[in-house]
């Protein structure tokens, strides 16, 4: 009996504890950055494809000087159905087109995409995405911190 009795007061002063551990305030949420810290993109640019249906190219110039090392894992194309970081490579002795793995980016590090190198594919664009225009490209990085961007948009004639 006295067993139950201390069991019985013991739940009920737990009870008391964990009642009295809110003090009524919400805890707010934390954001993310804004922007991956020490990346900059610079010289962006969106190159439309000169057959309507067919992806278009996205070039820039990459800086990082981050405290840490990050890959870029994901690209996005506001006003694209999708997007995918691509890069040209050898198999069976044929230089092709293939999805890019994951780009480690240390202290320091430049990087270009460019025509006939790196770059992001964009697929299924929309028409009112229109040469002399702007869009948003976003930019992954491990762990989930994002960099977004202005890029002008060009015409399949016009300079890389």
């Amino acid at each position: 009996m006295r067993s139950s009795i201390l069991a019985a007061a013991a739940l009920s002063v737990a009870a008391l504890g964990v009642a009295s551990c809110g003090d009524g305030a919400t805890e707010q949420p934390v954001e993310a950055p804004d922007g991956v810290p020490g990346l900059t993109i610079t010289n962006a640019r969106v190159v439309l494809a000169p057959v309507e249906g067919n992806p278009a190219a996205v070039y820039f110039d990459l800086a990082y000087d981050g405290d840490r090392n990050v890959a870029l894992t994901r690209a996005h194309v506001e006003g694209a159905e999708s997007a995918s970081l691509h890069e040209y490579g050898e198999w069976n002795r044929q230089v092709q087109m293939q999805e890019m793995l994951p780009l480690v980016l240390r202290k320091g590090d430049e990087v270009t995409f460019e025509p006939g190198g790196k770059h992001v594919m964009a697929t299924g664009v929309s028409p009112e995405l229109q040469p002399g225009g702007t869009t948003e490209v976003t930019l992954t990085v491990s762990g989930g911190d994002k960099t977004t961007f202005e890029a002008e948009i060009r015409g399949p004639g016009e300079e890389r």
